[in-house]
């Protein structure tokens, strides 16, 4: 289903007009399963096939292709109606955090608030007035749970009208799951950029190019022989239907024959000059934001142990009842929310910074691949002559076309009497030689 996807959304950015190469270089798809998708697709939505004067297929889709997909697939309309309701069940995930950091918050409070007063209330002696610690825990909760956000905010007091605030995307919920989970993996479409772009430096180059023009947008080249004999190049061919070439010196290229059709005369596409992820960032949401949340976060794990302390007086929370019993029946679960959610950002925030290391040493790598390319030397020199007479490209214009499925053949033959005269002489060329 993603694969029929990735089809269909690269038909669509190519204007409906496409050969299976066109689709496999758009989509970063492997050859045999673009042209699986594009005959399916095609199948689906009544596209029509135009065959060049040399037998290469482009097929003309309809722009309309993903209505009447919608409309014959229930599983494409289920997928549509299931992706409606998850980005509103997402959301509603995305804020329960901070809700829920709140409405323990809010329960600690209440239930630290009624066992101070009832113990101040009660005449039991000075036991329970030692306990109590003379009305401290009274003070000790307004002061979290009242100013967290000035304990916490830098740019509090003097400093707050002369410092730019930062702009951010999230609201203080959205900002709550951010800090605890951050906001996803930046390089989740890694693989997909990868052959992307290898599909189109193969293109730049007219379907011929060296070894050394595709390892910048690779992790690995491999050690030893495995590297010498490139064999790092082996998925690539494979995706691609690639054919390897030797030269008279005994040097590789690779020639892709089907990435060389296109239904169109596109331009050269701008490509980086090698691979680079993107490096992982602990939150999106702005240092303001994630104040806060240590702050409520802080609040929250504090007021948990002075409620624990509180709460050792059994008698006292069974004579209150309500809130407080049912803050003490639940006491381990606030006391593991307040400690998880300053304890897992912690943990994640060293788990990214490890995670960039090997981020910049792949970087690194890849970059020091398209150093070499630059910097040509002789042998490099003649791969790229020998590949470059392999370089070809076949377009499939109107003015090409044998045969089209969009008109009847005999309204062809009518309205294109040259081209079949032309044909017919051919044949009798190559019947008395």
């Amino acid at each position: 289903m993603a694969q029929n996807a990735a089809v269909l959304q690269a038909v669509e950015r190519l204007g409906y007009r496409v050969t299976v190469g066109d689709v496999a270089a758009e989509a970063g798809l492997p050859l045999n399963v673009a042209q699986q998708g594009v005959l399916a697709l095609a199948s689906d939505v009544q596209a029509h096939l135009q065959v060049s004067e040399v037998g290469e297929i482009a097929y003309q889709f309809p722009r309309n292709a993903r209505t009447i997909l919608l409309s014959k697939s229930w599983r494409l309309r289920l997928q549509e109606t299931w992706n409606r309701i998850w980005r509103v069940l997402f959301y509603l995930i995305r804020i329960s955090f901070g809700i829920l950091l709140i409405l323990s918050l809010v329960l600690i409070a209440v239930a630290i608030f009624a066992l101070v007063m009832a113990a101040q209330s009660s005449q039991q002696g000075d036991n329970r007035n030692d306990r109590r610690g003379g009305g401290g825990f009274i003070f000790m909760p307004r002061i979290w749970l009242g100013n967290p956000f000035y304990l916490f905010d830098f740019n509090y007091g003097y400093g707050r009208q002369r410092r730019p605030r930062e702009k951010s995307e999230f609201n203080f919920l959205e900002a709550i799951f951010s800090f605890l989970f951050g906001d996803g993996d930046p390089n989740a479409d890694l693989e997909d950029r990868r052959w992307q772009t290898i599909a189109a430096v193969i293109r730049n180059n007219r379907g011929a190019v060296v070894a050394e023009q595709i390892a910048p947008y690779l992790d690995t080249l491999g050690q030893g022989w495995s590297r010498e004999y490139e064999d790092f190049m082996l998925p690539v061919l494979s995706r691609f239907n690639g054919q390897p070439e030797v030269s008279p010196q005994g040097q590789l290229v690779y020639h892709f024959p089907e990435l060389q059709v296109t239904a169109d005369n596109r331009r050269s596409i701008s490509v980086p000059q090698f691979l680079q992820e993107l490096p992982r960032r602990f939150s999106q949401a702005t240092s303001g934001q994630i104040m806060m949340a240590i702050g409520l976060g802080s609040a929250n794990l504090i007021g948990a142990l002075v409620l624990g302390n509180l709460l050792q007086d059994q008698v006292l929370v069974a004579e209150l009842g309500g809130l407080v019993a049912f803050a003490s029946s639940i006491y381990w679960l606030l006391l593991g929310y307040g400690a998880a959610f300053l304890g897992l950002p912690l943990v994640r925030y060293f788990w990214v910074q490890q995670q960039n290391r090997k981020i910049d040493a792949r970087n690194s790598r890849r970059e020091e691949h398209a150093i070499a390319l630059a910097a040509t030397d002789s042998t490099l020199q003649e791969k790229l002559s020998f590949a470059r007479q392999f370089a070809a490209q076949a377009i499939i214009t109107q003015d090409n076309l044998a045969y089209t499925t969009e008109q009847d053949l005999i309204e062809q033959e009518a309205a294109n009497p040259d081209k079949v005269d032309e044909e017919w002489r051919r044949r009798l060329r190559e019947s008395n030689p």
